[in-house]
């Protein structure tokens, strides 16, 4: 008898939470796996981050003097920038990245019917949360060491990161699927997330593209979160509740749209591979 998956808006959600121990396991693991061998092991993932901030403001805050807009003098002001908007990006860019070999990554679990491969892509979810959550934490401490004071419209953060969170899960099971039939998605997908990164606010403001330029920016999944992350970490502003509910609306659509695609194709995994 063949064997029924779920494609319930609410099982994207679902999903998560039936398995929620088992994927927390699974993440553990990843992220272990990871630093595994290495003398410094999980402290990696902290001297990363703060390497890569330190190199940031020497380069172009102190060599370039780079400046976001006309009125930011602060020379640390543009690393701190630039490096929020890398963190979006790089969380965006782990997870879809990884998502196309998550099935050829695991063939055992292919042939178990019992175990939900569509948790696989919460998994590298939580890996890369890990990742994103510490980096976050070392740009949220400079931050405070720099200016003497944190933004208290940070606790807004978690609203702005959920929506994304269901976007790129979204575009994980998708590209998951896709890529057990198409081994070419993989290197696609690459090129793909570098072209966000450079489409998108990680190195300019969006102010200073031409007025009918910035539209097609906004096309980018990541553009509006870039920018209200900065808007409540670093400039003490209010999220744009508007964008941010149109922004749910399409999350929670694609979400959806992609646990569908995911489940009428997995049929076919195990004859595949």
């Amino acid at each position: 008898m063949e064997r029924r998956f779920s494609i319930s808006p609410l099982y994207v959600w679902k999903s998560f939470w039936q398995y929620r121990g088992l994927i927390g396991q699974l993440a553990r693991r990843d992220i272990e796996a990871r630093y595994r061998g290495s003398v410094m092991g999980l402290l990696w993932s902290l001297l990363n981050p703060i390497l890569m901030l330190a190199v940031y403001t020497f380069a172009f805050g102190f060599m370039l003097k780079s400046r976001w807009s006309e009125g930011a003098a602060g020379q640390t002001d543009f690393p701190v920038i630039l490096f929020a908007g890398l963190i979006v990006h790089g969380w965006f860019a782990e997870c879809l990245n990884r998502a196309p070999g998550l099935i050829l990554g695991n063939v055992n679990y292919v042939k178990k019917v019992i175990f939900p491969l569509e948790i696989l892509p919460w998994v590298a979810m939580g890996s890369a949360l890990f990742h994103t959550a510490v980096s976050l934490a070392v740009l949220i401490v400079f931050f405070t060491l720099v200016h003497g004071y944190i933004q208290w419209t940070i606790i807004f953060l978690p609203l702005i990161f959920l929506p994304l969170m269901f976007l790129i899960m979204g575009f994980s099971w998708i590209l998951t699927a896709i890529g057990v039939y198409l081994r070419d998605v993989g290197q696609t997908i690459v090129i793909v997330t570098m072209i966000l990164m450079f489409m998108g606010p990680v190195f300019y403001p969006l102010d200073r593209l031409p007025a009918h330029y910035r539209l097609l920016f906004y096309l980018n999944p990541l553009t509006v979160i870039i920018e209200q992350t900065r808007a409540v970490a670093i400039w003490g502003h209010m999220p744009a509740w508007s964008q941010l509910a149109v922004y749910y609306i399409v999350s929670m659509g694609i979400a959806w749209a992609g646990m569908v695609v995911f489940q009428k194709l997995r049929k076919g995994f195990a004859d595949v591979i």
